[in-house]
This record gives structure tokens, C-alpha cells and sequence, in this order.
């Protein structure tokens, strides 16, 4: 595995998301009554890549726990993830943006240059 500096400076909500995703792909692989030889395999990949998948490990790249949610049927969860029409703050910020007032243009008079 490669060295890096940014995962031991994770935020601890981002380690807890991790580990809660970890546990929730775990639980829905058990109510599945699917093995973990039996996901790793459709995922293409191995027992203890999942093993740390479910774990949620932060080594373990994003694409891997995007597939193991496809083969447990759940792909269609991961565009949700950064929607904008669920993003709080960017919202908020938004409405602060919007102007104090709204004015018409100026009507120019005819023949008036562009």
C-alpha cells in the first residue's frame, strides 16, 4: 500500500462516516446472506481488500467501495452523495447571494445609440 500523509490527518467525522459506511455495507452483505469470498469475487477482489472495506479503511479507494455497493445493488446511492439540491450550506450560501432588490433596465429613448 502506498504511504501517505493525508490519512492519518483525517477528520474524525470522516473516519467515523467511514467506519459507519464499513458496518453498513457489512450489515447489507449479511442480510444478503452473501459470504465475503462471494462479494470479493463479483467485485473483483480480494477477501481482505473487503475485510477492510468493511472496516471502513480509508486506504481503500473510493472506487472499490463504489463497486462493492454495485454488486450488493446499491450503486444508485453514490450519485447522491454531493447533490447539490441536498448541499445545506451551498444553498445557504446561495440565498445570501441573491440581491437586496430587483430593477428593470432603463428603457432607452428611440434612436438613442446601443
Amino acid at each position: 500500500m502506498k504511504s501517505t500523509r493525508a490519512l492519518p490527518a483525517l477528520p474524525i467525522a470522516v473516519r467515523r462516516a467511514l467506519r459507519k459506511l464499513g458496518q453498513d455495507l457489512s450489515a447489507g452483505r449479511r442480510r444478503r446472506r452473501l459470504t465475503m469470498a462471494l462479494i470479493a469475487e463479483r467485485a473483483l477482489i480480494s477477501r481482505t481488500t473487503l475485510a477492510r472495506v468493511e472496516r471502513g479503511d480509508a486506504g481503500v479507494s473510493i472506487g472499490i467501495y463504489a463497486t462493492v455497493l454495485f454488486v450488493l445493488g446499491m450503486a444508485d446511492r453514490i450519485g447522491d452523495l454531493a447533490d447539490p439540491r441536498t448541499d445545506a450550506v451551498g444553498l445557504a450560501l446561495e440565498d445570501q447571494r441573491l440581491p437586496q432588490r430587483v430593477r428593470l433596465p432603463r428603457k432607452r429613448p428611440p434612436g438613442a445609440g446601443p
